[in-house]
């Protein structure tokens, strides 16, 4: 597993804040010219693409719940979940459900797999989208039982830039690689390299680019000398590669987090970009380090003819650091202002530290209940599911002179006001059941529980059977979503139904025709029955005439949704 690049960070905090005095506002540097020419990483907004997530039932070579749980056999739960954010995954065609809760608004709690090509190619969409020029596909090292995955994973991150139109590169973190300086030769020579011939592959001043991330850091993690490093640094530049550093933060003073004696492996690199997670916090801390850090760090790589690519983050979900934004805008001005022509974001999809700025739940009606994880309004502030990839874009665009460099925050948490949309409701959800009849302790009231574990069977081999809802009120109902216990317990099914509707509880008319649907462990064990324009209705009836898994009918969630 990949280990978490914050845990040996936070010591340093307090040590390379400490004694700091911010200059304010009206300390502005000199704009300084990169050392090269704007390409496919220099000028450009790119960010660090995890793509390490996957689920029982996608195929991946790992089959387990890779980064979501911390016992990857056994699925995610409250008590065994290895994330601090939830992700919104309302645009995802495909989910998996967990353990965990129903989320605040009664819909099942499932996650996304970033082995599914569909889900690589929706986040590579929203890159291009929001005005994100390149991804750093991460790459721990492949030697291990993760290898196989991590080699897929490269080839799905290839399609997806390919088909949305973004670059890509491939960023090497050699935490805890000791064989590290054979093979990460031999990764890139066998594997790797041919992912460049790709026209999304990320070439800067004409050559392939790469990023070597952790040389230099003063921790037990990375015990490499600066000569095996200088040796990895000085090969890939033989191979005709641009080549990256993802260094300490205080590479330029030798101390702190950086180890003694690497001045000559960070001199070696193409292009600096020193680390910046569990480092700050607030927008004091990052005014800060524009005075102690990027000023003098982007002076020193001027001189030295050196590219430099901070980072910008936008804080800890769990840590309550993001400010509903301004702590991230603050970041993007200080940048602006100091004339750094490329940015690092910390990172995409990185829900296991909370600093991701894909789309993430912003209440909790999308968070498990109970879970004890918080949305993007954790401060109060109401904040769409894609704030902080719209806040990238208008910061990417201050950066790129395409916008006014201001440290008034441009970008408002809510699109077209302070108010959240009305946020669907699962109108089956706890209500009243009956049916027609159940076997053992398999009541009908088992499928609007909200547990995913729990489920209505009816009597065995006697076909037809009905499950029926009384939602409280008439509904103008348009979608059914049924779900049979998770993947890891339940194998594929087809299930014949029938949908009828009343208005009284007695008279029941046919709302849609039997149809067979497709229960089926890839796509997460559940079926959506769509319905047309129909009179509302206050009692759903569903009649079970087949099921090719067993001989009755099974629901384990009921959900019943007027859009």
């Amino acid at each position: 597993m990949g280990v978490t690049r914050r845990v040996f960070l936070q010591a340093a905090t307090a040590a390379g804040v400490a004694g700091v005095v911010g200059l304010g506002e009206a300390a502005t540097a000199t704009s300084a010219a990169a050392a090269s020419a704007p390409g496919d990483v220099v000028g450009k907004v790119t960010v660090g693409y995890q793509g390490w997530f996957a689920c029982p039932g996608d195929g991946a070579p790992i089959n387990g719940w890779w980064h979501w749980a911390r016992n990857w056999g056994q699925s995610p739960s409250p008590s065994n979940s290895s994330i601090v954010a939830w992700p919104d995954v309302r645009e995802y065609p495909a989910t998996y459900r967990t353990a965990f809760p129903a989320l605040g608004n009664g819909q099942p709690a499932a996650l996304f797999s970033s082995y599914d090509q569909a889900t690589v190619d929706l986040h590579f969409r929203w890159m291009k989208q929001y005005g994100i020029d390149a991804a750093a596909l991460q790459r721990f090292n492949p030697t291990g039982g993760e290898g196989p995955t991590r080699d897929a994973m490269a080839g799905k991150v290839r399609s997806a830039a390919e088909s949305q139109g973004v670059k890509f590169y491939v960023m090497y973190d050699v935490s805890d690689w000791l064989t590290m300086q054979s093979d990460i030769k031999t990764d890139w020579t066998t594997k790797m390299r041919a992912h460049s011939a790709s026209p999304a592959y990320a070439r800067q001043n004409g050559k392939p680019v790469v990023c070597i991330w952790g040389f230099g850091f003063n921790d037990n993690q990375r015990p490499f000398t600066p000569a095996a490093c200088l040796d990895v640094v000085n090969w890939f530049k033989a191979q005709g590669c641009y080549v990256i550093g993802g260094v300490p933060t205080w590479w330029r003073t030798g101390d702190r987090d950086s180890r003694p004696g690497f001045a000559d492996v960070y001199h070696a690199f193409d292009m600096l970009s020193p680390w910046m997670v569990g480092r700050i916090g607030n927008a004091g801390d990052a005014d800060n380090f524009y005075n102690v850090a990027t000023v003098p760090d982007l002076a020193e790589c001027t001189a030295r003819g050196i590219d430099y690519q901070p980072c910008v983050l936008p804080g800890g979900v769990g840590d309550r650091q993001r400010a509903h934004g301004d702590f991230m805008w603050r970041q993007f001005w200080n940048m602006a202002r100091a004339g750094v022509p490329s940015v690092y974001i910390s990172m995409f999809d990185e829900y296991n530290e909370g600093n991701q700025i894909a789309k993430t739940a912003e209440s909790q009606a999308w968070i498990p209940a109970g879970s004890g994880l918080l949305g993007l309004d954790e401060d109060g502030t109401a904040c769409s599911s894609d704030y902080y990839l719209r806040l990238t874009g208008d910061g990417g665009r201050m950066l790129k002179g395409q916008a006014p460099v201001t440290s008034a925050r441009p970008t408002v948490p809510m699109p077209g006001g302070t108010t959240p949309p009305p946020v669907p409701v699962n109108l089956a959800l706890r209500r009243p059941t009956s049916e027609s009849s159940h076997t053992q302790v398999y009541g009908s009231g088992n499928a609007v529980d909200g547990d995913p574990n729990s489920y209505w069977e009816s009597v065995n081999n006697a076909f037809p059977q009905w499950l029926q809802t009384d939602l409280g009120s008439a509904y103008a109902v348009r979608r059914i979503v049924l779900s049979v216990p998770p993947p890891a317990a339940w194998g594929a099914r087809t299930q014949t139904v029938e949908v009828q509707g009343s208005t009284d509880g007695t008279a029941f008319t046919r709302l849609l025709a039997p149809a067979g649907y497709r229960f089926d462990p890839a796509s997460g064990n559940s079926a959506t029955i769509a319905l047309p324009a129909a009179p509302s209705v206050r009692y759903l009836r569903l009649v079970f005439t087949a099921n090719t898994g067993w001989p009755a009918g099974q629901v384990a969630d009921l959900q019943v949704w007027e859009n």
